[in-house]
């Protein structure tokens, strides 16, 4: 069937964070909400479907921790997509990416340990390090003629003993990657996960690869799973995945962490214990239902937002060139470099919110390297998308 993305459907009113709670977020009603990530997009119809008819069924009891249809789909899309050839007993579902970040944090690390990101990256991975009692090592990621590459001799020396501890080994435990990344849109080549994953596996650590935004490539982009490189690469690794970015089902929350070394897994699952919900059995039926017959849809949406991305970055070229667009290779996010606007990052925010009347989210969020940038979701009708930069370009005549 043919989707029609152009249509603007209402979200006022369905508890929905993006669209109910602008005011009491940014102040103002009229504030043109263009920050979290998730879209204002209907999902592909197979999904609707899947859920009406398990709706039918009056009982929402607890669902199996590993149902082996919805295990079966992420084996599937695995080896369709990437060659790779995942076990069912890999496959650990939760209710989320963010509570699978703290839970591995908290189960391959102890309290004063560090943890590398690759900053500007996005907040939850700085909060996953800090609120389990561990430290950020920031592998800062470098922007080089407008494409953000990675620091590979800093990344080396993240493992080395402290000046003041030099008889002590490095207490790097982890790195936690994210690929595509979000918010500065790189999807990382297979040269540099190799070299990635060369450096930590060398020094002992473990990767955790966060790739929920693995489906949405721009241009010639190809995204590959990091545990899919080699064996020794998935006995030291994590993925997390989820179709909650691609297909827009973020609010069922349902997720897959494929765990392929058994003693990793067993400490994963000793972590969350507790303190981590049961899946949402709504959410892993949305899920299967994403994965085995979402398709048709996605290829769609894709050639929407290639449409999307197209526009935006003609628009800041032609109409607000004091903004600069680092051009995505995936996501649905763009990261806009203000600083040509001579605004501190509380000075830009106010600006956007109270004279552009458009919320993105702050880059100084993402970490001290994202102070002067925004972030904005793109995964929209055009028509808003139009609105949000008309808006901007008048704002930032005015200054």
């Amino acid at each position: 069937m043919r989707y029609d993305f152009d249509r603007v459907l209402s979200r006022r009113n369905t508890n929905c964070e993006k669209w109910d709670d602008v005011e009491s977020l940014f102040g103002e009603q009229d504030v043109l909400p263009m920050w979290v990530a998730d879209m204002d997009m209907p999902v592909a119809q197979p999904i609707t479907d899947a859920l009406r008819k398990r709706i039918e069924h009056p009982i929402y009891g607890y669902a199996l921790s590993r149902p082996p249809s919805v295990a079966e789909a992420v084996q599937l899309r695995m080896r369709q997509k990437y060659g790779w050839q995942v076990e069912p007993e890999w496959i650990v579902f939760t209710p989320g990416i963010v509570p699978a970040l703290y839970a591995a944090v908290k189960a391959y690390t102890h309290p004063g340990d560090e943890v590398i990101l690759q900053g500007p990256v996005y907040y939850r991975f700085w909060t996953a390090i800090t609120d389990n009692g561990c430290q950020v090592a920031n592998n800062r990621l470098q922007l080089v003629r407008g494409r953000y590459e990675i620091d590979f001799d800093d990344l080396e020396a993240k493992f080395a003993p402290k000046a003041d501890l030099r008889a002590s080994p490095s207490r790097v435990r982890m790195m936690l990657l994210c690929n595509p990344h979000n918010p500065v849109g790189r999807v990382w080549t297979r040269e540099e996960l190799l070299r990635i994953g060369e450096i930590v596996i060398r020094h002992g650590a473990i990767i955790l690869s966060d790739e929920v935004f693995g489906e949405l490539l721009f241009h010639q982009a190809r995204h590959i799973p990091f545990a899919s490189l080699s064996d020794e690469f998935a006995q030291h690794s994590i993925v997390c995945i989820s179709p909650s970015k691609a297909f827009n089902l973020s609010g069922l929350g349902a997720s897959a962490i494929i765990i392929p070394n058994a003693r990793l897994r067993q400490r994963f699952l000793e972590a969350k214990q507790g303190i981590m919900p049961w899946v949402n059995v709504l959410g892993l039926v949305a899920f299967e239902a994403a994965f085995r017959e979402g398709d048709e849809w996605l290829e769609q949406f894709l050639a929407y937002l290639h449409g999307n991305l197209a526009f935006a970055l003609e628009y800041f070229a032609q109409n607000i060139p004091r903004i600069k667009v680092i051009p995505p290779e995936g996501t649905y996010l763009l990261w806009l470099d203000c600083r040509e606007l001579g605004l501190d990052p509380m000075h830009l925010r106010t600006f956007l919110r109270k004279e552009a009347k458009v919320a993105l989210d702050d880059g100084y969020l993402f970490g001290p390297s994202g102070a002067g940038f925004q972030r904005m979701n793109i995964a929209c009708p055009r028509s808003i998308l139009v609105e949000a930069l008309q808006r901007i370009e008048k704002a930032v005549n005015s200054l």
